[in-house]
């Protein structure tokens, strides 16, 4: 057995087996025929046998599936920075979060179309604990994330993955995507955490962590939608903390989550891809010693990159002028743009209570005010 089988996605060899373990599934038959309205099932019940690695998987259904979910549900992807990477490389693709399913398959479609390396991409062993939804994530080269372990498995597991994620990207010359952070940002404020960089530096053996990060080719990418269609879905989380209550999971909550991130109304997307670390890097090997003050100084760089290349839509600048209640940014938008949003603040929380009023503008508005505060800085 191999070290990483708890959590690896499948082999090529692997792959026609499982997908026909899930061919009859219907939420298998509810996939294809969202992807393919007008194609009776047996067509695609026999194309299956002809799949026999993920590229095959990726290629003949999966991105086909993820250009419906934007002709469907968006008004359109646009993207930047791609074209300064090298077609032949893998990177270390370090995102913030925002959707479950959507933000690795934007990312993996822009790579397909583009020519580039397709990554594999972390994904937390909670979100596929039905059968098909674990065997499609590894049919789609997804790798588990086990959550919910007692601390010494936890940093045993930890280690597999580092070990993992350092073999793919050096040995197999496979890109990885990785979010910044455990979970979905709820609140729009996009942080790296430390763990996560701990994590990935596990596996650095001799080599300096700088240098270690250097060769993982790290690329931070920001993924900007226009409206979030889980926003409404993220709000008893953030009403829970405010309340300093402990917030319990729905049963079938993150499924849910899932559903609507793929249906729900986007507007428009924009995924922009970083300049590769190297100099930051040196400069924070040169000026710090500690190591825990180098993730933290690596998380603020990351930091700065997806802040700073985020795209605000005109969502963002409405629900600042509605939280501040100002027109301050009256400019960036419509009349039409402000009555859209309005109406959809109205449909998705109760706006007479004034806490999930801010919260819910918040959620939006901060994209902003953290690009502000960037800006106020660099400028100092």
């Amino acid at each position: 057995m191999s070290k990483f089988d708890e959590i690896r996605y499948f082999y090529d060899q692997e792959v026609n087996e499982r997908l026909q373990s899930i061919a009859r599934d219907p939420m298998m038959k509810a996939f294809m025929n969202f992807t393919f309205p007008d194609t009776d099932e047996q067509v695609w019940l026999e194309q299956f046998k002809n799949v026999h690695s993920i590229s095959d998987f990726q290629h003949q259904f999966v991105a086909y599936a993820v250009r419906q979910i934007l002709a469907k549900s968006s008004d359109g992807l646009t993207t930047s920075g791609f074209d300064k990477l090298d077609k032949n490389s893998s990177y270390l693709f370090i995102s913030n979060h925002r959707d479950i399913v959507l933000d690795t398959s934007l990312l993996n479609l822009v790579l397909l179309e583009g020519g580039y390396v397709m990554t594999a991409s972390a994904i937390g062993d909670n979100l596929v604990r039905k059968n098909f939804l674990n065997v499609l994530a590894k049919l789609n080269r997804n790798f588990l994330v086990q959550r919910g372990l007692p601390l010494r498995e936890q940093l045993t597991s930890s280690q597999t993955m580092s070990e993992y994620i350092k073999e793919l990207l050096l040995q197999e010359n496979r890109s990885v995507w990785i979010a910044q952070r455990e979970g979905r940002t709820k609140n729009g404020n996009d942080s790296t955490q430390q763990g996560v960089l701990k994590m990935l530096a596990m596996a650095s053996g001799d080599q300096s962590l700088t240098d270690y990060f250097k060769t993982l080719k790290i690329v931070p990418v920001s993924i900007s939608y226009e409206y979030d269609p889980t926003d409404s879905l993220k709000m008893p989380q953030l009403l829970a903390q405010h309340r300093d209550e402990e917030y319990i999971k729905g049963k079938n909550e993150d499924f849910t989550n899932i559903i609507s991130g793929i249906l729900g109304q986007k507007k428009r997307i924009h995924l922009h891809a970083g300049d590769v670390l190297d100099k930051e890097l040196d400069e924070i090997a040169a000026t710090i010693d500690n190591k825990n003050k180098q993730l933290q100084a690596i998380a603020q760089v990351i930091d700065r990159s997806i802040i700073s290349n985020y795209k605000l839509w005109p969502t963002k600048y409405i629900a600042y002028d509605l939280l501040h209640n100002t027109n301050t940014y009256a400019s960036e938008y419509t009349e039409q743009e402000k009555q859209l949003f309005v109406r959809r603040l109205e449909m998705r929380i109760d706006p007479s209570d004034p806490v999930s009023r801010e919260y819910f503008l918040a959620m939006y508005a901060n994209p902003l005010v953290n690009k502000l505060k960037l800006e106020e800085e660099s400028e100092n």
